[in-house]
């Protein structure tokens, strides 16, 4: 069976204790961590006590990427990401996902396919480079990230798909998960309702099912081709507030999905076409 795990922006604001909790009380696999400014999510003797206490394995590290945690681990991204290597070693964790650089790191931009071959060969951890989106000002490309928003288009080993950040680009992930073929080691489980490029301003991150991404029809496909990497929920449940029963059904919800569209697959033959891998009534 494919693990199936929480990510913990899934329940931020909370700290990283109740995310260990939370994803346990839900039935999660396991855990990927985000770096933040939180201190408790780089130190590994507290992440292996709250992995033992709850009995979540640590599936993945996400390397720090959000607004608030601009200056974890340093300012370089390639120090970033070394430390970031270096923790997911420590905890146990056999993925790093990281984010394509913004534009202005043009030096990182310019390196970045022989820097993530390189760390990833002397590590032997897989660095997931993850799908990001076009960003269009006044009509015009902002070019946000450098040297492309879709890494499949680079020649990078493994990549990592997120649903949300497959609408606000417009595009289906299905189609990126087709052309990225084997590439595909990591997905970000969650939906979007946008279907056209910065049609979207915010990054939803929905519950699976509730947007516009053929979710279900990934998940199909992958368990149909035999996906060994990791599904993580990564959804936004801050609408919850402190309803920490409502954001624990949400997680359920999320990982319910996961498991009846992964296991659907397992020991059928596949259908004859790409068209047939969801049943409309589910």
């Amino acid at each position: 069976m494919i693990p199936i795990g929480m990510g913990t922006t899934s329940v931020l604001p909370r700290r990283l204790h109740d995310a260990f909790r939370l994803a346990a009380d839900a039935g999660f696999d396991g855990i990927e961590i985000m770096i933040t400014s939180d201190r408790d999510t780089h130190d590994p003797r507290v992440i292996g006590a709250l992995s033992e206490r709850y009995r979540m394995p640590v599936l993945s590290i996400h390397a720090p990427v959000l607004f608030f945690s601009t200056f974890v681990f340093g300012r370089n991204p390639r120090v970033k990401l070394e430390r970031s290597i270096a923790l997911a070693r420590e905890v146990g964790a056999s993925t790093v996902v990281m984010h394509p650089p913004y534009r202005w790191q043009r030096r990182t931009a310019a390196g970045l396919v022989d820097m993530v071959a390189t760390l990833q060969a002397a590590s032997g951890i897989t660095i997931a480079v993850e799908n990001m989106f076009p960003v269009t000002v006044r009509g015009r490309d902002a070019q946000a990230y450098a040297p492309d928003w879709n890494p499949g288009n680079l020649d990078i080993a493994a990549l990592t798909l997120d649903f949300s950040h497959a609408a606000l680009a417009g595009v289906s992930a299905l189609d990126l998960a087709d052309l990225w073929g084997d590439r595909l080691r990591h997905v970000h489980l969650c939906d979007g309702s946008a279907t056209e490029p910065n049609a979207m301003v915010l990054d939803e991150h929905l519950v699976p099912g509730r947007g516009a991404q053929p979710v279900a029809e990934v998940l199909a496909l992958l368990t149909r081709q035999g996906f060994d990497g990791t599904i993580i929920a990564e959804i936004n449940s801050r609408a919850c507030g402190r309803n920490d029963e409502q954001r624990v059904d949400w997680l359920r919800e999320t990982l319910d999905f996961a498991r009846r569209h992964t296991q659907m697959w397992t020991d059928a033959a596949s259908p004859p076409d790409r068209a047939a891998a969801v049943d409309p009534t589910l």
